[in-house]
């Protein structure tokens, strides 16, 4: 057969490596800033000013420039862009370059579409610059790893759209008959995030002319999609389409084949069909149906079998190539990343069983499990395969191998700063929670007296950045180098013959999984449907069942300047420190609940869209916050939260107390909640919105006042009604509402009344 001339796009390959690149030393940049904010809380104060003598600040010595940055800067906005930029930015990016670069040559073929490949290119990076600015913004639906408001989430569904019709276009020209493992998991990975993207972040906008949109689901059924979706985000875009670039680039690397064609078959489907189920595991304990908690357990333990046969697979393919790992940096960077996947995807299904979660959830021994795998596994595959890939697209050597050397031992040296201690201040906090006096009090009464406690190694895991963005900083020294000293080449000749056709019935002596490597379609097919179990065994009885959330008759919808306090807890990312979920445990219960005693239960959620029950508890649970404290108490504690509580590392809200409400779109938000979904408000709730929320807000501060001589004589010098007008009052009508519907010991439900 007569060999066709073609050749490789390198071009869109540099401008995904290049975008990796600068957006990875801007997400570490995010992540240290926030670790940082974590024992300095005063860092905004130092960089925009502040009326605290005691802190030096760059500004001049009031406090007005950091009311200017109306919160742009605050920890809950450093973190949800520290995520995201990591996630999106940095992680896909490099996802993006090892797919456009080995698809091409496991093909056999150039791309399908350069303009499809650019379209892709620009959409994706035109979303994280959006991001950037609506997050600095507060402009967010703070569900995590998805807070992109819905504007963005159309966009990143367009591109990913995009990415998909070239790539499955491209599979369709190839010249290679059979397709390799890596493109099974580049499959896999997009049928999965396309599914995964759409239905988590199905929402109803406020106004197609504004940005505010609200969750299509609401409480528990909103948890559970969100857990199914943020477990498997991690699955289906930190984890599969980086194995893909394993499978890849560590046998190209080592010059030596896959391990195990059989092993790499069980990985692929055992993977792809498990893990879509394990995200219940993310909601133990919680008001989530039990048998749903259960569902994830099962599956979370058994991922450990695929996980691992994956990792050994990719340390296997190096035997007989152990010596090549003393002397190529990018073998090390590569064997580094695996030995981290196999830890990350044992750790993982040890945090999902009941009794090492109820010590570990809400610690932060969940963030050094995250970053364990972010750190390790996602950032040591990204470096290696940008090492391997700039001296052959830029026809050199790399520029210095010892700095490259160096990088990788920083890095390492980094993740164990990080790790380490974050598992030893998740094991002190999950401890001391629990500890209970003979006389049955708590031992530590006192929230922070666990945050003081936990300080040195928040200081360790600030190092341990550090070092692994110093070691991100001489790659990008080492990259420039190398590029400056070498030869960019574009257009790679290639020729393969074409591809013969031979039909699509099975030969004979052709094994089944043979078959199904050269019919594409119907492999996209199976995994659809492998991936799609488990989804809807878990997803679609949850949403579908009106029984599985029981109505609670004192249970009312928010006031509308609740509703607006709500939204404005939402913007600030205050649910990235603080959880709305009290768990069935006896110090849970005593230590947030009081004289109460009922833990949360699901039909107190159904008005909240989205849930917010958290993931960390850097600060305390606030789910019965409500007349817990006295509202001038939350006014001076947002104002500076070291006037109440000692010690304590949250940031200052002074904004807040400056900025007027907006109550332009109140009464549509009302209107929404009851159109869209049937939140039971009347229409002449609805008609006297903003006369409800007036006195609402009158008598918040005729007991801020009543509870803080202080303040009355302060705002007895400024126009009558001044603070009535102040966002941190519905912000307080918010904090002051939750867990106030349930009072009593016996809780009435639909089934009772």
């Amino acid at each position: 057969m007569e060999t066709q001339k073609f050749s490789y796009d390198n071009s869109i390959v540099r401008a995904f490596l290049y975008a990796t690149l600068v957006f990875g030393l801007i997400g570490f940049t995010f992540g240290l800033t926030a670790a940082l904010m974590l024992f300095y809380p005063e860092l905004p104060e130092f960089l925009f000013g502040t009326d605290d003598t005691t802190i030096k600040s760059l500004a001049s010595g009031n406090i007005q420039g950091l009311i200017n940055t109306h919160g742009a800067f605050g920890f809950g906005r450093i973190r949800m862009l520290h995520t995201n930029t990591v996630i999106f930015a940095f992680v896909c990016n490099i996802v993006y370059t090892g797919i456009y670069y080995s698809l091409q040559r496991l093909l056999k073929t150039r791309m399908y579409s350069d303009t499809l490949s650019w379209l892709h290119f620009w959409t994706w990076q035109f979303m994280i610059v959006a991001t950037f600015v609506t997050f600095f913004m507060g402009i967010n639906t703070s569900k995590e790893y998805a807070e992109h408001e819905w504007p963005i989430d159309i966009l990143i569904a367009f591109s990913w759209i995009i990415f998909g019709i070239n790539m499955f276009l491209t599979i369709s020209k190839r010249r290679v008959r059979h397709l390799y493992v890596a493109i099974w998991f580049y499959i896999g990975t997009w049928i999965a995030v396309a599914m995964l993207h759409i239905f988590n972040n199905l929402e109803v906008p406020l106004s197609f002319t504004g940005w505010k949109s609200y969750s299509a689901y609401a409480g528990v059924k909103d948890a559970i999609v969100q857990w199914w979706y943020g477990h498997n985000a991690v699955a289906f875009v930190l984890t599969t389409p980086v194995l893909g670039l394993m499978y890849y680039f560590l046998p190209k690397a080592a010059d030596r084949p896959v391990f195990s064609y059989k092993l790499s078959i069980i990985h692929f489907w055992s993977l792809i069909f498990v893990y879509i189920w394990a995200g219940p595991h993310h909601l133990q304990y919680t008001a989530l149906p039990a048998w749903a908690q259960a569902v994830g357990t099962g599956f979370s333990i058994m991922l450990i079998a695929p996980s691992w046969g994956g990792m050994l697979n990719g340390l296997l393919t190096l035997r007989g190539a152990w010596d090549k790992v003393r002397e190529n940096p990018i073998l090390k960077f590569f064997v580094v990343a695996v030995t981290c996947y196999g830890m990350a995807t044992f750790e993982g299904p040890l945090l999902a069983t009941k009794n090492i979660n109820k010590i570990g959830h809400f610690t932060d021994w969940v963030i050094g499990h995250v970053h364990l795998g972010a750190l390790g596994w996602n950032g040591f595959m990204a470096f290696g395969v940008i090492y391997y890939l700039v001296p052959i697209m830029w026809r050199t050597k790399i520029w210095s191998v010892k700095l490259a050397n160096w990088h990788f031992w920083l890095g390492t040296l980094g993740i164990i700063f990080y790790a380490v201690p974050m598992y030893i201040s998740g094991f002190t906090q999950g401890l001391m929670w629990k500890q209970f006096n003979p006389d049955g009090t708590l031992m530590y009464k006192n929230w922070l007296d666990t945050v003081t406690a936990i300080i040195p190694y928040f200081k360790m895991r600030f190092l341990g950045g550090a070092f692994y963005i110093s070691g991100s900083i001489l790659m990008i020294i080492n990259v420039i180098a190398t590029v400056r000293k070498g030869s960019f080449q574009k257009e790679v000749p290639a020729e393969a013959p074409a591809l013969a056709n031979i039909g699509n019935k099975r030969k004979e002596g052709e094994g089944t999984h043979l078959w199904l490597e050269r019919m594409p379609l119907l492999l996209g097919i199976l995994s659809f449907f492998t991936i799609s179990i488990g989804s809807s065994v878990e997803i679609i009885p949850t949403l579908s069942l009106k029984k599985s959330v029981p109505t609670i008759s004192a249970v009312k919808p928010y006031s509308p300047l609740e509703l607006e306090g709500r939204d404005i807890y939402i913007r600030e990312g205050c649910n990235a420190c603080h959880s709305q979920m009290i768990r069935p445990f006896r110090d849970e219960i005593t230590r947030f609940n009081g004289k109460n005693g009922q833990y949360s239960k699901a039909g107190e959620f159904i008005y909240d869209r989205p849930f917010l029950w958290g993931s960390k508890r850097t600060g305390p649970d606030l789910h019965r916050e409500g007349g817990k404290n006295p509202s001038s108490w939350h006014y001076k504690h947002m104002y500076n939260p070291r006037s109440t509580s000692a010690g304590s590392i949250m940031p200052r809200y002074p904004w807040l107390i400056a900025t007027n409400l907006d109550r332009s779109k109140m009464v549509d938000k009302m209107k929404l909640m009851k159109n869209a979904f049937e939140v039971p408000y009347s229409k002449a709730e609805i008609d006297s919105a903003n006369s409800w929320a007036d006195n609402q807000s009158k008598k918040i501060v005729k007991d801020i006042f009543s509870e803080a001589n202080d303040l009355k004589v302060a705002y007895a010098k400024r126009p009558q009604g001044e603070l009535e007008k102040k966002e941190i009052v519905a912000l307080i009508s918010f904090l002051q509402r939750l867990g106030t519907d349930i009072k009593t010991t016996e809780i009435k439900t639909a089934s009772t009344n």
